[in-house]
Parts: structure tokens; C-alpha cells; sequence
């Protein structure tokens, strides 16, 4: 779907965006890394699961598996127990399945592109743009419940019939050239701590900031 943004709106938001994440975005421990597993460990733990109840699983379940390789040749029991408490355990299965299919297919090495990425299991278009985001630097979109909800506030959603398509558009447009990673990071952060679902903070953000 093509999407019609004004251009000097839009130019503005992403500076306004950027300027306040690079003073504003929190510190969590999967952006301390660009190793593609890590991401895509924390991302699969924060599928339907708080950012507070990941943070404490996340670095256990690397010290146990810190590798691709060492979660492919892990069982599915043993990984399930490492996941007990964050529920929802068919993601850990498709997570050993992921792995073991970078394992087997690919060497170790995860692919780079969306659409590669997109073939392991479990990994859906927003897992996917993340990862090549996140980890690769790529200018994937990504649209969370968070940044939907930005880009809606900012720009409109749009009619129901197509607000999902329309919104995906909009994340991809709205990406800087090379910045993807840091353009994703900061609109999640700004729907979580500032444009929440309830009592949006707006005093703490203005499109207009120069």
C-alpha cells in the first residue's frame, strides 16, 4: 500500500523522534548487542510479555544458551524449563526450531533480509523487521502496539478497513535512511513511556521541537 505523508511533517516528527530517544530511550540489555540470536531472543520473550518480566529471563536464558548452536542442540524439555514463567511456550519451541534450522541450513549465520528471515519459524513480520533492524541495521519497519499507536496519534490510522496496511506503510516511510535502527527503538520507547493507550504524556514530546 503507497501512503501520501507530507514531507515537512514527516521531517519534523523524525527529528523531533530522534532528538528525544537520544536523550529519553532506555537502557535494556538486547541493545547492548547486534548479535542477531540475542535479538531474536529478546524479541521472541517479548511477544505478549511486560518489558520488566523479560529482563530478568533474558540474561539467564543466554548464559544457559548463549549460542545458536547451543540452543539447536538443546531439548525441547530442558528449553521449556528455561522458559517456565513467561508462558505462551510455544515460542520457546519455535525459537529451538529457528535455531536449529540457522544451524543446520545456514551454518550459524542468521540471513540479513526480511524475507529470509521470515522463513523461521515463528518469526512474523515484525520479528523479522527487528531483527534485520536491530541487528543488521537494515531500515526494516517494525509496528508494535507502540508505534502503531504513534504513527495513528501523528498521522491517522486511517479506516479500519485499512488502518493495519495504511500503518505499515507508514512505519517504513517514516524510517530515515539509515536509521532504522535507531528511528524503531525510539518510536517503541515514545508509545511505552510518553503516547500510552491511557494518560498520554504529551508535555514530554512536541512534533514541533527544532
Amino acid at each position: 500500500m503507497r501512503v501520501r505523508v507530507d514531507g515537512v511533517r514527516l521531517a519534523r516528527f523524525q527529528r523531533a523522534l530522534l532528538r528525544w530517544y537520544a536523550r529519553h530511550g532506555r537502557d535494556l540489555p538486547w541493545r547492548r548487542t547486534r548479535d542477531p540470536y540475542a535479538v531474536l531472543v529478546s524479541e521472541v520473550m517479548l511477544q505478549q510479555t511486560q518489558v520488566s518480566r523479560v529482563l530478568d529471563y533474558y540474561p539467564r536464558f543466554l548464559a544457559r544458551y548463549p549460542t545458536v548452536e547451543d540452543l539447536a542442540g538443546a531439548s525441547a524439555p530442558a528449553v521449556r524449563e528455561s522458559w517456565a514463567g513467561l508462558g505462551y511456550y510455544r515460542r520457546a519451541d519455535n525459537l529451538r526450531r529457528a535455531a536449529a534450522l540457522v544451524a543446520e541450513r545456514h551454518g550459524g549465520r542468521f540471513p540479513d533480509d526480511v524475507t529470509a528471515l521470515r522463513t523461521l519459524p515463528g518469526v512474523g513480520r515484525y520479528t523479522a523487521g527487528a531483527v534485520a533492524a536491530f541487528a543488521f541495521g537494515r531500515d526494516a519497519p517494525i509496528l508494535d502496539t507502540n508505534a502503531a499507536r504513534v504513527l495513528a496519534r501523528v498521522f491517522g490510522g486511517g479506516r479500519r478497513r485499512t488502518r493495519s496496511a495504511r500503518l505499515w506503510a507508514l512505519a517504513a516511510a517514516a524510517i530515515p535512511a539509515g536509521r532504522g535502527y535507531d528511528f524503531n527503538q525510539a518510536i517503541m520507547d515514545l508509545g511505552a513511556l510518553v503516547c500510552r493507550a491511557r494518560s498520554p504524556g504529551h508535555g514530554r514530546f512536541r512534533i514541533h521541537e527544532r
